[in-house]
C-alpha cells in the first residue's frame, strides 16, 4: 500500500465540507473560512510511542486519544472545534492498525463536529502529531492569565486514574480486573471537556487542561496571572478505585499524575452559581477545590488546614 492509497483509503472522507473548511484534503493547502467576529485558536500535540502511549494500546483507542488531547486544549480556551491536521509516521502501512486508528479518530471527530482538513504521512517510528483549529467569539477565549485573588478554584471530573493505570502497567501496583479496566479507560480514552469550556466563556477568569499534573499545570496559571493558590486536598475529586489506595499514592496521582485532560479553572465567587449552571448544561461534574490568593506559590492543605509537605512538579519530557 502506497502513501496516497493509504490517505485515500483511511483518511480522505468524501462528502460536503465541514463548517469553516472550504477545501480540505486534496490540495496543497486547506482553505479555511473563519466565522465573522471570531478568532482562530490553534494548538499542536505530538504522541510518540513509548513516551506518550504504550505499544499495547489498541489502535482505535490511540486514534481517539491522539485527537482528544488536542481537543482538550481547545476546551481549556473555550473554543468550538473546526478543523484538524494529522501528521502520521508509521513503521509500515498496516491495514489493521490504520482501520482501528481511523475509526477511533473519526468517531471522536464526528462527536465534536471537527473535520480532518489535511496532513502528511511518512515511514518511520510510530509518531502521531495533530494540529487543531477552533474558534471563539472575539475577545472571549479563556486564557491562563486571568486568575485574580479571591477567585474560587474548580476542577472538572475526577483526577488521578490515568496515573494509577500507569503504575499498574509499571508493575508497582495491582488492581482487580474491573478496577483496572476503569482506570485504563481513563488513561487511554480521555474525554475532552469541550462543552464545559464553551459554557464557561464569560464566567471563568482563567482555565487550563490537566495534562502534566494538577500542581504543574495550575502553576502555569499562577505564573501567568501573578497570583498564588491554596488547594484543599480532601476536596480533590477522585474515583472510588483511587480512593481505596494508600494516601501517598493518592497524593501522587491526584497532584502530579497527568494525562487527566480535565479542566482546572478559576472564577469569581459571584459566579459560583453560574459555574454550577454551566457545568449542568455541559453535563460535566465540577468541584470547588480551593481559592486564589495574592501571595505567590501553591500550597495544599490537609483536613486540619495544615500545609502538606509536597515536592511534586509538572511532567517534563526532557527531565522525566
Amino acid at each position: 500500500m502506497g502513501e496516497f492509497e493509504l490517505i485515500r483509503r483511511f483518511f480522505d472522507r468524501q462528502g460536503p465540507a465541514a463548517p469553516g473548511v472550504a477545501t480540505g484534503i486534496g490540495d496543497d493547502c486547506a482553505v479555511l473560512s473563519p466565522t465573522p467576529g471570531s478568532q482562530w485558536l490553534v494548538s499542536t500535540d505530538m504522541l510518540v510511542e513509548g513516551r506518550h502511549f504504550l505499544s499495547t494500546v489498541e489502535p482505535e483507542r490511540l486514534g481517539h486519544k491522539a485527537l482528544a488531547v488536542n481537543l482538550s486544549d481547545l476546551a481549556a480556551c473555550g473554543a468550538t472545534p473546526r478543523a484538524f491536521f494529522l501528521a502520521l509516521s508509521l513503521p509500515r502501512a498496516d491495514a489493521r492498525f490504520l482501520e482501528g486508528f481511523a475509526r477511533g479518530l473519526f468517531a471522536l471527530a464526528d462527536a465534536h463536529g471537527i473535520a480532518l482538513a489535511g496532513g502528511d504521512t511518512t515511514a518511520g517510528p510510530l509518531n502521531v502529531c495533530i494540529t487543531v483549529m477552533g474558534e471563539a467569539p472575539q475577545g472571549q477565549a479563556l486564557l491562563r492569565s486571568g486568575a485574580r485573588a479571591g477567585d474560587e478554584l474548580w476542577v472538572s471530573g475526577t483526577l488521578g486514574d490515568a496515573r494509577l493505570a500507569l503504575e499498574v502497567f509499571r508493575g508497582t501496583r495491582s488492581l482487580p480486573g474491573d478496577a483496572f479496566a476503569q482506570v485504563r479507560r481513563a488513561m487511554e480514552l480521555p474525554q475532552p471537556r469541550v462543552a464545559l469550556g464553551q459554557a464557561l466563556r464569560g464566567i471563568a477568569s482563567s482555565a487550563i487542561d490537566v495534562s502534566d499534573g494538577l500542581m504543574g499545570d495550575l502553576g502555569h496559571v499562577l505564573r501567568a496571572s501573578g497570583v498564588g493558590a491554596t488547594i484543599d486536598f480532601e476536596a480533590l475529586p477522585r474515583s472510588a478505585v483511587l480512593a481505596g489506595q494508600d494516601l501517598a499514592l493518592q497524593q501522587e496521582c491526584l497532584l502530579a499524575g497527568g494525562d487527566d485532560y480535565e479542566l482546572v479553572f478559576t472564577a469569581s465567587p459571584q459566579q459560583h452559581q453560574a459555574v454550577r449552571d454551566a457545568a449542568a448544561r455541559a453535563g460535566t461534574p465540577v468541584r470547588r477545590v480551593g481559592r486564589i490568593r495574592t501571595e505567590p506559590g501553591l500550597e495544599v492543605l490537609d483536613p486540619h488546614g495544615a500545609p502538606l509537605a509536597l515536592r511534586f512538579a509538572s511532567f517534563d519530557h526532557f527531565k522525566s
